[in-house]
């Protein structure tokens, strides 16, 4: 019994120490993905907007690059899910701000709730979705006043930039891969060593 028992210590306190343990590479990389597709939607909104009107640049975005530079390998990062999540999750926002009236408590609730149930449908679930739909209902006059240009501008440009960024950056080692479909990464490399060699 005590030996089962100095077995299991040994056993969990390995599996705590591995759980712990920062690979800095993956650290640095998550670091320079995350800032160059911020600060490149930032820069775009400063050439486009005045300074206190932050459209292009909306909280999701944000979300969104934990889950693209910071977690590459999970099934909610990979393109299908950044993309199509955040453009079900922006339709749905705007659909439900247009034909429903602006009462707060019922809106902001069926925007997230019906988004959610759209990317499980189209196999697109990816969490801060459900930001860019309550932003479509809740955001400022001027978010609301874009309608279905939303989806295209900020939502689309925001989640275009973010995603090639990420190809690039996630792709620099050999240890970081994104996305996980084993094909699209082939091919991506291989154009990438043909373009170097050249």
């Amino acid at each position: 019994m005590k030996r089962k028992i100095q077995r299991t210590f040994r056993v969990s306190k390995y599996i705590i120490y591995k759980e712990t343990l920062v690979d800095y590479t993956e650290t640095f990389w998550s670091f320079i993905g995350g800032f160059v597709g911020i600060a490149l939607i930032a820069l775009l909104q400063s050439f486009y907007l005045p300074k206190q009107e932050s459209v292009f640049l909306i909280g999701s975005f944000g979300a969104s690059c934990v889950l693209i530079y910071g977690a590459i390998q999970s099934p909610l990062a990979q393109p299908r899910n950044l993309i199509g999540g955040h453009l079900v999750s922006a339709i749905i926002g705007v659909t439900v701000f247009k034909f429903l009236p602006d009462i707060i408590y019922l809106t902001a609730p069926l925007a997230v709730s019906l988004s959610i149930v759209a990317m499980q449908y189209t196999k697109t679930l990816h969490p801060p979705g459900g930001a860019t739909a309550l932003i479509a209902v809740i955001g400022s006059e001027k978010i609301k006043s874009l309608g279905y240009l939303y989806v295209f501008s900020p939502v689309l440009t925001g989640v275009l930039i973010l995603f090639i960024v990420a190809l690039l950056f996630n792709n620099m080692t050999k240890n970081r891969s994104y996305p996980t479909n084993q094909n699209f990464t082939k091919l991506f490399k291989r154009r990438n060593k043909k373009g170097l060699n050249k």
